[in-house]
């Protein structure tokens, strides 16, 4: 399947010690690459306001999200998980029927009831903690992966039908910044994904 219809979410925000400056300009890249590609982009900057009704119908339409974010204490920014909260529950029907489950066994079948099962999604992330927090067992997020400490924001969007489409991480982005290491591994990492699709 070709996913000719993308939607890209900047979580981008300037605060504190962050400018938003590495979301800015991943976001960016994925603009150009992805056109590049040949495929349509729709875009939406979280921080410059949005109406949660053309959300839902810029996400009717694509066939991916990317969402473009930092990790800001252990997950995605509030305004983030504001977005998925207004957008998803405006999307009410639309989205999903139910929680998946029935009457006759109400114990078993949560969380299949979404109907945006041709739509898949991926998480582009920038975080300051080094990799191996993430991949080491004795190191900070027990091995769980990038994924295991998003597995409740891939649980989200794996409650309104979507696939998932692999992670995409920068590390060390303060302690040690490889902004042009970032930015290649980037526009491979699309360029890779998106082309057998």
């Amino acid at each position: 399947m070709t996913m000719q219809h993308i939607l890209l979410i900047n979580g981008s925000q300037n605060f504190k010690h962050s400018g938003g400056r590495l979301c800015n300009t991943l976001h960016d890249l994925a603009v150009r690459t992805l056109t590049a590609m040949g495929r349509e982009v729709e875009q939406t900057v979280i921080t410059a306001g949005y109406e949660p009704e053309t959300e839902v119908q810029k996400i009717l339409r694509a066939d991916a999200l990317i969402y473009q974010m930092p990790g800001w204490w252990m997950g995605e920014p509030w305004f983030v998980k504001k977005y998925i909260d207004e957008v998803f529950t405006e999307g009410d029907k639309r989205f999903c029927v139910s929680d998946g489950r029935h009457r006759v066994n109400p114990a078993v079948g949560y969380g299949t009831g979404g109907v945006l099962k041709d739509k898949h999604y991926m998480f582009s992330l920038t975080w300051n903690a080094p990799l191996e927090a993430f991949t080491r067992p004795e190191e900070f997020f027990g091995g769980v992966g990038v994924d295991g400490v998003y597995l409740h924001l891939h649980k989200a969007h794996e409650f309104i039908g979507m696939s998932r489409l692999e992670t995409f991480i920068c590390n060390d982005v303060i302690k040690n910044p490889q902004v042009e290491k970032y930015l290649a591994d980037y526009e491979a990492h699309l360029r890779r994904v998106f082309a057998l699709n």
